[in-house]
């Protein structure tokens, strides 16, 4: 480091983010941390004066000696500029006739300066003073340890693609889309139970949502808008599931008898309200009165009695009730389409308003055709983005506290200090950070009202968070070093692994590194892991895709997916999964002997995060013939994989961490470790 002859006493700066030095340890993020603002290094002479113009002084230049180079320097305290050679007064000129001073007198080109150790002729011309002069040490990196390690390089390639049509992730915009968003979802409750008297059936919703966008082509990366057919073929079967009423496995035999009962009373009351066919209606009206003699004359009914009876008076009366209520049905679901389709053109127009107050217009959608092969690389924008409002940080304890319009919004500090690293990353619009926090909180937003549910301790025990589990530290950590992994296709900034991954939502993910839709990406050559959230129609679309990934490319491409092991009936996906040409194993883990992370992990605490699987998962390796020959599934291979899925591995992991926090691979000498 350079040793100065002046030292300066100036104000601590508060400065946004955390700047990345050869310290062993970082600041706390978004916090406003002191820094030094002069080249380190201590003064050699203070009793030597370095003579300066007053101008100069004034524009804040001083002058300071290089112990290094041996010879002075100069640095501008307000810029933070450091030169070589003596800078150049500033013109002065009248700012009122001459605004932008073109009228001044042209300035004389500063005389270079020979340096103290070449000859007295020989003068060196006027540069910027850089770091170390291109000598100094290798800058040490920082590692941010907790459950990922995004600085796993990627060896996926694909073909080049244009840039999506999405306007720039905006708070207020996000604000007005998430509130139509639950406004729609309350819609479909209050349909359900006006038209058909059933609650909206569970997760029934979010499951729309996904179906609806493998095949919409709209413009909003959140309402389905351009869909056909227009009536959810997923959503149809949900609902006429629940009708007459929603069947749930009883834990007694009184439970039994009652739902038994309640589904004859609703069977009979559907077929006497509506306009059903004479022949439906007397075969229910029969099936219905039967069931009822049966209950008024059997005493002492086993569980598994009433079980079957019902089994029976369903497979008697369902195929004439679904032809009863089947108009009405499709209208639930062609009315759930009109209105995500108005939300959809009404968001669009506040985002044009928007745009046009910055002299911007959305763009239209671009289609690429090529066949350049790149590094896989973040989603890009087609337009620039317009001016943000703020967005309140406040920190609390182990949490940061993120408000805009009195939404609050909570996030872990390990997780946010990890969306830093993939924002700095990632995001090549914003090197300041000046619009990092309004951009994480528009993501958070994304998250949690498309889960129906503000993501926190409380709402842990939903059952939606199982869309946002992920495999263990443990498993990840194996498939990169048995595999080759360095991807996931199913992802999301809270719960990555790797720095690389697709999303559900390219307009607000990719500023932290999502590559978009995985339905979208042409990959050429890598290796990928596979953990769809459960839509059956998402996952058939994702097994097809992957086959034809697989067809079309000669180069060395892989893919570990991992599914519920559903049977009676098998889910088509996984079925088609099984028979794959590609698939080259497959192994079935039981329920209860492996572990995920928590779909909330980025709220709850280490303790809260290891959730047993209640069901048996299959991982099936599927492989065109370069990638098996480069990442084949040997025995011990797949033994490791499944040995890191043991419950319990990740926490021992976490022990060893502890001990000795450094990743396997680095030196002490070349990077820092930050521990949370």
């Amino acid at each position: 480091m350079n040793e100065e002859t002046e030292t300066k006493e100036e104000k601590p700066v508060a400065v946004w983010p955390p700047i990345e030095s050869s310290a062993s340890s970082s600041p706390q993020p978004h916090v406003n941390m002191p820094v030094p603002t002069t080249p380190q290094g201590a003064p050699v002479n203070q009793s030597f004066e370095y003579e300066l113009p007053f101008e100069l002084q004034q524009q804040g230049w001083k002058k300071f000696w290089s112990k290094r180079e041996n010879r002075p320097y100069f640095w501008n305290k307000l810029t933070g500029e450091s030169l070589w050679e003596m800078p150049v007064i500033k013109p002065q000129f009248d700012p009122i006739t001459d605004p932008l001073g073109i009228c001044a007198p042209p300035l004389p080109q500063p005389t270079p300066i020979p340096l103290p150790h070449m000859p007295p002729n020989t003068a060196v011309p006027i540069v910027k003073r850089r770091a170390s002069e291109e000598i100094g040490p290798q800058a040490k990196k920082f590692i941010l340890a907790g459950p990922w390690d995004l600085d796993v390089p990627t060896n996926v390639i694909i073909l080049e693609r244009a840039p999506c049509s999405y306007m720039h992730s905006h708070p207020e915009v996000e604000a007005y889309r998430c509130s139509l968003l639950s406004k729609l979802r309350q819609s479909y409750q209050e349909v359900c139970h006006s038209r058909e008297s059933i609650d909206a059936p569970k997760d029934s919703f979010n499951r729309w949502l996904m179906e609806r966008k493998v095949i919409d082509t709209g413009y909003d990366p959140l309402f389905p808008s351009n869909c056909y057919p227009e009536i959810s073929l997923a959503m149809y079967k949900e609902i006429m599931n629940d009708i007459p009423i929603k069947l749930v496995r009883p834990k007694f035999t009184g439970d039994a008898r009652k739902q038994l009962s309640r589904y004859a009373e609703a069977a009979k009351k559907i077929m006497e309200s509506r306009n059903a066919e004479a022949e439906s209606r007397k075969v229910v009206k029969w099936n219905v009165d039967e069931t009822f003699q049966w209950l008024r004359k059997t005493v002492g009914a086993t569980y598994d009695d009433f079980q079957d009876r019902l089994a029976h008076l369903k497979q008697q009366c369902q195929p004439h009730l679904t032809e009863t209520v089947k108009t009405s049905v499709e209208g639930i679901c062609l009315k759930m389409y009109n209105l995500s389709l108005e939300y959809a053109k009404k968001i669009r127009e506040k985002s044009n308003s928007i745009l046009k107050e910055h002299g911007m217009e959305l763009p239209p959608n671009m289609n690429m055709h090529t066949t350049r092969k790149v590094w896989c690389y973040p989603v890009q924008f087609a337009i620039g983005c317009p001016r943000l409002p703020v967005v309140d940080y406040l920190p609390d304890r182990d949490q940061a506290l993120l408000r805009y319009q009195g939404d609050t919004l909570a996030i872990n500090s390990s997780h946010l200090q990890k969306l830093e690293h993939l924002y700095r990353h990632s995001c090549f619009d914003d090197r300041k950070f000046e619009l990092f926090i309004p951009r994480v909180w528009v993501m958070l937003k994304r998250y949690a009202t498309f889960l129906g549910v503000n993501p926190s301790p409380n709402t842990a025990s939903s059952d939606v968070q199982d869309m946002q589990q992920s495999v263990p530290v443990t498993v990840f950590e194996c498939l990169n070093r048995a595999f080759g992994v360095t991807f996931e296709c199913f992802a999301s900034p809270l719960n990555c692994y790797f720095k690389q991954y697709c999303s559900a939502f390219a307009d607000c993910d990719s500023y932290f590194g999502s590559r978009g839709s995985f339905l979208k990406l042409k990959a050429v050559s890598g290796s990928f892991e596979a953990n769809p959230p459960y839509c059956e129609e998402l996952m058939e679309a994702s097994v097809d895709h992957m086959e034809r990934l697989l067809n079309d490319s000669p180069e060395p491409l892989s893919f570990i997916v991992l599914m519920p092991d559903y049977r009676e009936p098998t889910p088509i996906a996984l079925t088609r999964l099984e028979t794959s040409q590609f698939k080259r194993r497959q192994v079935t883990i039981p329920a209860y002997e492996h572990e995920f992370r928590h779909g909330f992990q980025h709220v709850l605490s280490k303790s809260e995060l290891n959730i047993r699987s209640v069901h048996a998962t299959v991982i099936v390796w599927l492989q065109n013939p370069a990638g098996h020959q480069r990442w084949e599934p040997t025995e011990d291979r797949v033994q490791a994989v499944l040995e890191a899925f043991r419950p319990g591995r990740e926490r021992e992991r976490d022990r060893q961490e502890l001990l000795s926090p450094t990743r396997q691979g680095s030196t002490s000498d070349t990077k820092d470790v930050l521990v949370h």
